[in-house]
This record gives C-alpha cells, structure tokens and sequence, in this order.
C-alpha cells in the first residue's frame, strides 16, 4: 500500500531533478559558445560544480528517504496488520508481541530521524514524518487495550489466614434487661496486643511472569510521547482492581450522613469490618500495589509515586471519612471499644502509612491520617470518661428483685475486664486527665511487690468507676423496705466484684488490699444482715419474766416462719457466699435455740416446740435459693399448739 505522501514525495524528487538537468544542460550550451570570456567560462564551470554537488546530494537524500521509507513500511505492515484483527495479541504468543514492539520501536526510530524538521517544513521528509505520526497512534491505542487486557485476565486474588484481628462484643446495657449472661466476653488473652506482626505481607497482584509485558508496553509507550495515556490507563484500571477488592471485604460506600443515620448494630458490625479492611487494604493491598507500580514505572521518575497515590486516593479517603463520622459521637459506652479497636489498628499502622505517602507531595495524606488518629483518641478518652458520669447518674425507683446481682454491676465489672486487653492505649489516651482515686494504692515498706499497673493512669480510671459503682449500689440498696434484704442485696454485688477481680487481669490494677478491703465490706454486711434479722428472732427466746414459755415459743415459730418464707425467695447466685452467709447464721441461731430447748426441757416445752434443732438446721440451708419453699416440706415435725 502506497501513501499519498509517498506519491507526493516521489514527484517533488522528480521536479528537483528535472530543474537540476535543464540547469546543466544550459551550462552545456553556453559552454560550447567560443566568444565566450574566461572569467565568465570560470562562472560557468563554478556553476556546473555546484549543479553537480546538488546532484550528489539529492541522490543521497533520495537514497536515505527510501530506507526510512521502508523501514516505516515494515513497521506499519505489522502494526496494521493487528488493526483489523480480534485476536489480542499477547494473548498470541511472545513472539508476536516481540515483532508488535519491535514494530512500534521503529516507527518511533523513523519519527526520531525526522524529527529536526520544523513544522514549517514542506516535502517528502514532511510527508513521511506524517504518515509514522498516524501509524504510531493507531499503536499507541492498540497498546492501552493490551495493557487493560493483561491486568484483568491475570489479576490475582489472595487470601491471607495469618492476620488475625478478633472482634470485640457488644456492651448494650438496658434497666429492662431480665438476665444477662455473665461471661459475654472471650477470652481477652487471644487479643493481639503485640502491635505489629513479625511478618510483612506483600502479594503479587499480577501474575509476576506478566511483568516483563507490561514493562515493555510501558516503556515503548513512554519512549513514543504516550506517558500520560499510559498512566490513565494503568490507574484506571488498578483503582477498579482496587473497589473490587473493597467490595469482597464487604466494605460498602457510605456517605457520613449514611453512617450517622444507622442503628448501633448495623453500625457495630460496619465498623467490624471497617477495622479489618483498613488493616488488609493498608498493610497488605498498598503494599503490593505499590510494590507493583514501582515494578513497571520505577525507571521513568516519579510517575510510579504519582500513579501510586491517584489508585488509591479514593478509596483511603473513604477509609478515612468513614471513621471521621464514628468519631462524631455520641460517646456512648457501647462505642468505646469501637473507637479503641479503630485507634489502635490506625496507631499500629502508622509506620506503613508513613512508607506509603512518605513523599513531601504526599503530605495531605497523612495529615488527613494524623487528624483521624488523635480524633478517634480524643473521642475514645471522652467516652471513658463519660462512662464513670453515666455509672453515677444510672438511677431506679424500684428495687432490684430477691436481692440479686444487679445488671449494671454485672455490666459495668465484665466492661471494665475487657478493657483491660487495651491497657497499653488506655494509659497513653488517659495519662492527662485527672480522677480522683478513692482507693488510690500505695507503696508498701514490708517488701511486697505491687504491680506498676495499679500506679498507672488506667489503674486510678477503674478504681473511680467502680467506686462510682458502689455508690450507686447503695443509693439503690436504699430502695428496699427490708432492711435484712439491703445488705443481702450489697453482699450479692460486693462479692461479686470482688470475684471479677481477683479472677482476670484486674488484680494488677486494683491491688491486694482493695480485695482486702473489700472482703472487710463483704463481712460488715453479713453482720449487718445477722443482726437486723435473727438478733430480733432469737431475743424471743429469752425469758423476760413476763412472757409465758408457749407465749415464747409461739412468737418464735411464727417470726422464724416469717423469715423462712421470705428470705428463702432471696437469691444469692455465689453458692459458696450462700453457704458462708448459712453457716453463719446457723452458728448464731443453732446455739441458742438448742440451748433453749436444754433449758426448757424439763417444764414440759415438748407440746410447744414446733421444730427441732435438727428441722431448723436443714430449713436454714434453705434460705436465699430464690425460690418460695413450703414449711410443710422443710420440717419433720408437725405439732398442734
């Protein structure tokens, strides 16, 4: 195939030899004229030396021009040959996509040669210039689909097993709750708090034998002019790779107003996934993508940072906007750990965003990444702090039921046990404000160790919250019109935090002595309990002179009874608190009455005594089951007064 340039340029030599003929035939004429002078003779032979010259080198331009011109006619015949065909051709074989760019290196070798012509330029080395221009962009564009095509027919998934980042459990507490399950948390010694893995992950997001292909396109691409459509190209494609990979994490595209206008469960579980994607897209997908931009476009500058940064702009801004409107608050209990499981992936992936935008033109990423990291903190810290206010404001105007465990106490111990497993952030986020710690701990002179844990900023948070606790305890024990049951009420609670304690990791920061203390508190109240109910029921059994003995028994029977049908609806869940409190009150009960019986035993008490020691005993064992129990059932003796 023949170009209309190459037709113009023939016939442009052709008039330039023509004109260069008729000179010199000229030259000839005049030169046979023998009246000729010599000074005009030498012009003439000057003349016919140029004409000769021009000859020589418009034979040798002519010559050139016809090599360029097959050279280009070679390259085009492969690059066309392509144009009309379906096939891709590096899905053809590699020798194909050898001789395509070897092709495109040619033509781009041809424009190089031409190319000291100006613009202004007329003629056949114009023309030509022309004609590999046009062949180089159909090439060019050839190209782009190839590259497309390769970057999405050898993608690479992965999946990686080895980071483990555990879900925290949902703390929603309720005043309506009925029950709630002790154990709500796992085993927080599972928890990663060793910060970074050992390990570095990067994976081949292409398969790594495509990156010679894609190397060669890019550098015969950026060789020819075509950089910029060659980096449009590869980020479009590698920003769809990455919406992709988002889209598998089950990461969807909210807006703020999106995120503030959902429930707390549908949020919870966003922010669960949120925290696992930020950590696989930052630590692992930028990672490699990087790596990988750096593999095709880390001889040409700076274009693989550039290229770099505009693939995952989107979606890092979306990350970061995203946890921007969790820290809008509000600052409910239930979201700290949230907001300590998005501060702490974000604070442990730090160094790799520094690696990943550490650039100076990158600057506006981390800025953006530092302000999200201290919001999160700072709403984390104000959500702490909330939560003692809430602790102490939490009121009821009805009694807990049978003297149980309280829901908030049972909430408010199992929250604080997990937040043990974030200690190390707790103390950084803490460490300015102030709390007045009524417990606060003290060094000691008889060489005990204490845990530096109990000194440090959490330490003196969680003794405050549970001092709050016990506040509102007893503003609630207040409520019952049972003195007995108040104290049976706070033993319940008392024993129970004290259990929370000495069984997990909050020992180190409250300490042996406030488990002493405490266990002191727990004691003050069994008495307490022994006397507001058996001093009364046992000082029946005295003999005031003025009371009748039958008169004497009968009112203890009936106050007995009385406290037997009552208290033994009392619930105490702690068996062996329940078996202490028992065998407590039999030691003060058991004695007397036996000793009355003794006493008695002679005036013919016989007929007046409704139980024996050895019923009383056993009822007492009955006492704070939780259930109603029947005086039929609970004694071996029946007798008629």
């Amino acid at each position: 195939m023949v170009m209309p340039g190459c037709q113009s340029m023939t016939s442009t030599y052709e008039g330039e030899q023509h004109v260069i003929a008729a000179a010199q035939h000229i030259l000839k004429v005049l030169g046979e004229n023998k009246s000729l002078t010599d000074d005009f003779r030498r012009v003439l032979t000057e003349l016919d030396s140029h004409l000769s010259a021009m000859t020589i080198i418009t034979e040798s331009k002519r010559r050139g021009f016809a090599e360029v011109e097959e050279q280009l006619k070679c390259a085009e015949r492969k690059v066309r040959r392509w144009d009309s065909n379906p096939s891709l051709i590096w899905d053809s074989g590699p020798t194909e996509a050898s001789e395509y760019i070897q092709a495109v290196n040619e033509i781009h070798t041809v424009m190089e040669t031409l190319g000291g012509l100006s613009m202004n330029d007329h003629g056949r080395p114009k023309e030509l210039a022309f004609r590999a221009q046009c062949v180089q962009q159909i090439a060019m564009s050839r190209l782009e689909e190839e590259l497309y095509h390769i970057l999405v027919q050898h993608k690479q998934s992965f999946e990686l097993k080895n980071i483990s980042f555990p879900s925290r459990v949902d703390f929603v507490y309720d005043e309506s709750f009925v029950s709630v399950e002790d154990e709500i948390i796992n085993d927080t010694s599972q928890r990663d708090n060793s910060g970074r893995e050992s390990n570095e992950y990067t994976v081949d997001l292409i398969d790594p034998l495509l990156i010679p292909d894609i190397k060669s396109i890019a550098s015969v691409m950026f060789a020819s002019g075509y950089d910029r459509e060659f980096c449009e190209a590869f980020i479009g494609n590698r920003k769809d790779a990455l919406d992709e990979h988002l889209s598998n994490l089950e990461i969807q595209k909210l807006s703020i107003d999106d995120v503030l206008k959902l429930e707390w469960d549908a949020l919870s579980c966003e922010i669960k996934k949120w925290v696992w994607a930020v950590k696989i897209i930052i630590r692992v997908y930028l990672a490699s993508e990087k790596r990988f931009c750096n593999q095709i476009l880390g001889d040409f500058g700076s274009h693989d940072s550039y290229c770099f940064v505009e693939i995952s702009r989107a979606s890092i801004f979306y990350l970061l906007n995203f946890g921007e409107a969790i820290a809008m608050g509000p600052y409910k209990p239930e979201k700290l750990f949230r907001f300590l499981d998005m501060y702490e992936v974000l604070a442990d992936l730090h160094l790799d965003m520094e690696g990943l935008f550490s650039e100076v033109a990158n600057a506006f990423v981390m800025s953006e990444f530092h302000d999200l990291l201290r919001r999160l903190g700072d709403s984390a810290s104000a959500t702490f702090l909330n939560f003692r206010n809430a602790i102490a404001l939490d009121s009821s105007m009805h009694p807990f039921p049978r003297g149980e465990i309280h829901h908030l106490t049972r909430y408010v111990m199992n929250y604080i046990k997990t937040l043990t497993a974030y200690c190390d952030t707790l103390n950084v986020l803490l460490k300015d404000q102030d709390v007045d710690d009524p417990n606060p701990v003290f060094e000691t002179d008889n060489g005990q160790d204490i845990c530096t844990s109990a000194f440090s900023p959490m330490g003196c948070h969680l003794r405050s919250i549970t001092s709050a606790l016990e506040s509102n305890l007893i503003r609630r024990s207040k409520l019952y019109k049972d003195g007995s049951l108040e104290h049976i009420f706070l033993m319940n609670n008392i024993h129970y935090m004290v259990q929370k304690v000495k069984g997990s990791e909050l020992r180190l920061f409250f300490g042996d002595e406030w488990i002493r203390k405490h266990n002191g508190k727990l004691q003050q109240h069994a008495t307490s309990y022994e006397r507001a109910t058996w001093s009364f029921v046992v000082s029946l059994l005295r003999d005031d002179g003025r009371t009748s003995l039958k008169e004497r028994c009968r009112r203890f029977s009936n106050a007995f009874d009385d406290v037997y049908k009552i208290q033994t609806r009392w619930c105490i869940p702690d068996l062996h608190l329940r078996e202490d409190l028992q065998i407590s009150t039999s030691q003060k009960v058991i004695p007397a009455y036996r000793a009355f019986l003794g006493i008695n035993s002679r005036n013919g008490s016989d007929k007046y005594i409704k139980y024996t020691s050895d019923d009383m005993e056993k009822m007492l064992l009955d006492l704070f089951a939780g259930s109603s129990m029947s005086l039929r059932n609970s004694r071996s003796n029946s007798h008629k007064w």
